[in-house]
């Protein structure tokens, strides 16, 4: 493992309620806000929140297993080091710049979303101009302190939390019918073909549908190394989040699925550019609430600014640390005195921007660019698991006892090994159809990410002749005061 040393360090000023809202707020978003009306459509109100319950478990273990790493090691580069450390070298490779990549690219998909829902009030500006002024705040608010950063996202998370307890609030009086005029109750679950519609292909289609929602959970792993206390907040936060998600999520559709049929073309329809079909907003205004539309609408711009603002302070973390472990250029260590890799900012800035350019220019090349980033957090999510599985099994050979760990996964193995297979499900059911159909152009667009990911892990593992770590010599003594 290299020395991560570097020119400063970077400031520990992540406080316990920043990481758990990060961690909250990064999984709460467009996913929830609008793509849970197409969970509902597809796989009927039983489906959708049987996917929903599963993969909210798995997250819940996969952040257990993240939690466990953190605690005892918290650095800035969280999994793509965990992978380096327990596993093997290329793949911890792999996992940065994968992940780096990831977040570049989702950067500019997130100022594209930013500048479709401006147009929601003002049509004929240019959206190019939208989308460059939240770059630019965006930027701004990421190069000042790593506290700036925290207390942004935390207001940010903090409205989206708040708008799902007034849908939730509005939309428990609807259901019983004191707001709307109209007492649904379940009869929307027995509706036609209802609870589950379509049957086990239809509802494992919403895995899909459910991880991409989830994604961003695993931020809680890259914050715990600016965490003036990870020991305390990790785990808390991890508890927190836990059952905040389940809480939201679930209550959340459950609402949704009892006030409009799975049969509602609307649902059918949802997407990020038109806000007036958000399952939100038909429930606002099922509930007789005519502002729904441009409430919800600058919510969901909250939430696409609060993507962007977790995706460069993520991206620019791990590009900092791929350089601390020779995986990336040493130009990339340095820091500024307020503890900001702004060297590594600054590179992540420019992809995203160079990427929504080409979203102008060359939409083929902008297609193809997000599809080399779509799998990319489930691979971050499968290298999670495996490190743990990894970590906890050499912790446990090497003579160590789990009173050692300062805070511990419950019920290992399970818990990676659930995450490894739902993941592979969720990966490998992405888009079936197009096996079927020998789309071979539908295959590249939607699995290339997978063939991107192994070309790294093996480029790095021919090229330095890396080797899995055995057991008895991976590092897992605790780091107390590890420089990041």
């Amino acid at each position: 493992m290299a020395d991560r040393t570097s020119d400063n360090e970077v400031k520990r000023e992540l406080k316990t309620r920043h990481i758990s809202m990060i961690a909250l707020g990064g999984s709460i978003g467009t996913g929830l806000f609008v793509a849970s009306g197409s969970a509902i459509s597809k796989a009927g109100p039983g489906g959708a929140l049987l996917a929903y319950v599963a993969l909210g478990v798995m997250v819940y273990f996969l952040m257990t297993s993240l939690g466990e790493m953190a605690t005892n090691m918290p650095v800035s580069g969280s999994f793509a080091t965990y992978s380096t450390k327990y596993v093997d070298p290329a793949l911890g490779f792999a996992m940065g710049w994968n992940y780096w990549f990831n977040w570049a690219i989702t950067l500019a998909v997130d100022i594209s979303t930013a500048a479709l829902v401006m147009k929601f009030w003002l049509p004929n500006i240019p959206g190019w101009i939208w989308s460059t002024i939240v770059l630019i705040l965006i930027f701004l608010i990421n190069a000042l302190t790593v506290k700036a950063f925290g207390e942004t996202e935390y207001w940010m998370a903090m409205i989206k939390v708040v708008t799902v307890v007034i849908f939730l609030i509005v939309g428990v009086l609807t259901i019983v019918g004191i707001l709307g005029g109209h007492a649904t109750g379940l009869e929307n679950f027995t509706y036609k073909k209802a609870p589950f519609v379509g049957g086990v292909p239809a509802t494992l289609s919403v895995f899909v549908v459910a991880g991409f929602s989830f994604q961003g959970t695993e931020l809680v792993g890259i914050t715990a190394g600016e965490s003036a206390t990870p020991e305390k907040s990790v785990p808390k936060a991890i508890n927190q989040v836990f059952w905040r998600i389940l809480l939201f999520y679930i209550l959340a559709i459950f609402v949704i699925a009892c006030l409009i049929p799975y049969t509602s073309p609307k649902l059918l329809g949802s997407s990020a550019s038109d806000v007036s079909i958000s399952p939100f907003t038909l429930v606002f205004q099922r509930a007789g609430l005519a502002a729904a539309a441009s409430v919800m609408n600058a919510v969901i711009l909250t939430s696409v600014m609060s993507a962007a603002n977790s995706g460069m302070y993520a991206s620019s973390r791990m590009l900092y640390s791929l350089s601390l472990d020779h995986f990336a250029p040493k130009y990339f260590q340095h820091t500024t005195k307020n503890g900001v890799p702004l060297r590594a900012q600054v590179a992540t800035t420019i992809i995203g921007a160079l990427t929504f350019i080409t979203g102008i220019t060359g939409p083929e090349v902008y297609t193809w660019l997000v599809a080399a980033s779509g799998l990319t957090g489930f691979i971050a999510w499968l290298g999670i698991a495996i490190s743990h599985f990894r970590f906890r099994r050499a912790f446990i050979k090497q003579g160590h006892d789990l009173s050692e760990l300062k805070y511990h996964a419950k019920w290992f193995p399970f818990g990676p090994i659930l995450a490894l297979i739902l993941c592979i499900v969720v990966i490998a059911g992405q888009n079936v159809s197009a096996f079927a159909n020998f789309d071979w152009e539908q295959i590249g667009v939607t699995y290339l990410s997978v063939p991107l990911f192994f070309i790294l892990y093996f480029y790095y593992k021919i090229r330095y002749h890396t080797h899995l770590i055995p057991l008895d010599q991976v590092d897992v003594k605790p780091h107390k005061e590890t420089k990041i």
